[in-house]
């Protein structure tokens, strides 16, 4: 209605007993669903945080079960490579030049596919002597290296995706002379 003023409530319906305004207990209900909101909320970003990390480390474990049947392949393959480089050392004798090249074709196809996998050769002689990734077989008393340099192969070693499959067999430098 028009020009009519509204009534103002003199405070005493408290006093009486009445239940109290309907506004604080919308606010109360309010303040309880958002703190509920809030709670789900972070509910749902820790769930989402623990499926991403769930998802990355089966991925990584898929990736890993993977190389490792790679790896047992090459590892089976290593002793093959070794046949051929020894048969390459073994004959130099001009007769079997036309063998010989057919020899060092296929070891270089076998070297090429392994290679495209991920295999690499570990460098070994001049180098100092890493137990990680040198075997050492023998020390050599010498002053004609550097004490701990590695001054043969004996067995070459090799790493897939920066892995060791077999560590160099090596002969070390001990620096003393007897």
């Amino acid at each position: 209605m028009p020009g009519v003023a509204p009534v103002e409530s003199s405070g005493s319906d408290a006093a009486l007993g009445a239940a109290p305004a309907p506004e604080a207990a919308l606010a109360e209900q309010v303040q309880k669903l958002v703190a509920e909101k809030q709670d789900l909320t972070n509910t749902l970003v820790r769930l989402q945080a623990d499926f991403e990390n769930y998802r990355k480390r089966i991925e990584k474990e898929r990736d890993q079960a993977k190389h490792r049947g790679v790896e047992h392949l090459i590892e089976q393959f290593l002793p093959v490579l070794d046949g051929f480089d020894r048969a390459l050392a073994a004959h130099d004798d001009p007769a079997y030049e036309e063998y010989r090249k057919g020899f060092e074709l296929i070891r270089k196809q076998l070297w090429d596919v392994l290679a495209k996998q991920g295999v690499h050769r570990i460098e070994s002689v001049g180098k100092e002597f890493d137990p990680n990734v040198h075997h050492a077989i023998e020390h050599v008393p010498t002053t004609d290296y550097p004490d701990g340099a590695v001054i043969d192969e004996l067995q070459p070693g090799y790493t897939f995706h920066h892995r060791v499959l077999r560590p160099a067999m090596v002969r070390v430098a001990s620096g003393r002379k007897n």
